[in-house]
């Protein structure tokens, strides 16, 4: 980081996104489960799993040019407070269908929070450091990810709304702490039209490795806990998988951030989501629950590589009033394709379990390969003396 404010500004910033997600993901593994015993079919389920997605597309890139003509601290603060209150409904008992509406206003609050989050990063730093920072992001993301179904742990299908009231709980204080320690960082000229976004080849390359990578992110938001339940893997099996998947990106964000900044951008971007498209075609092909949760790391090691290395390329030469339509348009897309394979994902589970996971793996892999033509003139490294 530049400067000591920075820095701390950047772990004040990795808290409230890890308090928000870890209270997100308490009964996240088995809110399918819950769904079904609410009265949903599998296809009602990948439904309203997708409505999340869908209210995030509507939302995002809106999130994006109000964080840029408002400020982002604005609008961080204000999507934690929606989040918190949409969580409590999960406790009325209704039919699964009335679910639609929570997930669509947790969708909306969750797009703005990424949103929100990951351009007040990037306006932090400078570009050649940017890996790195947008990796500790990612890494208190899927920390809180990783946390929360083992704090759940003691949670069953039926307290699911219970934990969903305390993922409510965990985002107002999550609200409040940035309200106390995030101090307002944008410059002071948001009484001045936006300047114009670029749609270069560079930013439409990063959207679309954006896209390759919510494709699979859908499936297995809809059909994951399916799978596993239908090969006979218990609760406690289910959240492991989620964890085991988690901790290694964890662990190894700072590596891959430090990669990104170091090596060349696109090259380990696309390693990334064809290493992300091989293991979503392989799992509906192995049937022990524990062989499942022991490969996922090795699905999160490149995982820990593409997030930063996407984001990186998405705000290369952006105006800092740009920052935030930039992280708009690349999260809007990237929750395109997690509505879209999240809703077909059901109805093809239904017909036959590994569908979803080879139709969906096939889709990012050819994404993924449009990439060399979209970046092929594109600079994939940033170094120092080359900024201005």
């Amino acid at each position: 980081m530049t400067t000591t404010s920075n820095s701390s500004i950047l772990r004040r910033l990795q808290v409230v996104v890890w308090l928000q997600w870890m209270g997100a993901t308490l009964g996240l593994p088995l809110l399918p489960l819950f769904l079904k015993n609410h009265g949903a079919q599998p296809s009602t389920i990948g439904v309203i799993m997708g409505s999340f997605f869908l209210s995030g597309v509507v939302t995002q890139f809106v999130a994006g040019r109000l964080a840029d003509r408002f400020g982002r601290r604005t609008i961080l603060i204000g999507a934690l407070v929606l989040y918190g209150i949409a969580g409590p409904t999960y406790l009325l008992p209704v039919n699964a269908n009335w679910f639609i509406i929570t997930r669509i206003l947790q969708g909306a609050a969750a797009g703005a929070i990424e949103v929100a989050a990951l351009s007040t990063v990037a306006g932090l730093v400078p570009e050649h450091e940017r890996g790195r920072a947008m990796s500790k992001i990612f890494a208190a993301q899927l920390g809180g990810i990783a946390m929360g179904p083992l704090f759940g742990v003691l949670i069953d299908v039926p307290q699911i709304g219970w934990a969903y009231t305390f993922a409510g709980l965990a985002s107002v204080t999550a609200a409040m702490f940035a309200r106390r320690f995030l101090p307002y960082v944008e410059r002071e000229h948001h009484d001045e039209p936006l300047p114009p976004m670029q749609l270069t080849r560079q930013v439409v390359g990063a959207v679309v490795g954006s896209m390759a990578i919510g494709l699979g992110v859908g499936v297995y938001e809809a059909s994951w806990s399916l799978l596993m339940e239908g090969i006979g893997a218990t609760t406690t099996q289910i959240r492991l998988s989620w964890t085991f998947f988690c901790l290694p990106w964890v662990l190894l964000s700072s590596v891959g951030g430090k990669i990104a900044d170091r090596f060349d951008r696109r090259k380990v971007a696309i390693f990334g989501a064809y290493n992300a498209a091989f293991f979503l075609f392989l799992y509906p092909h192995i049937h022990n629950p524990w062989i499942l949760v022991a490969i996922g790391p090795c699905e999160a090691v490149g995982a820990a590589l593409t997030a930063p290395a996407l984001s990186s390329l998405l705000t290369q030469s952006a105006h800092d009033r740009e920052l935030g339509r930039r992280q708009g348009l690349s999260t809007t897309f990237n929750t395109a394709a997690l509505a879209t394979s999240a809703s077909l994902a059901g109805p093809l589970f239904a017909v036959k379990p590994s569908l979803p996971f080879t139709v969906f793996a096939s889709a990012s892999a050819m994404f993924t390969t449009s990439l060399f033509y979209f970046w092929r003139h594109v600079p994939g490294r940033i170094h120092e003396s080359s900024e201005v």
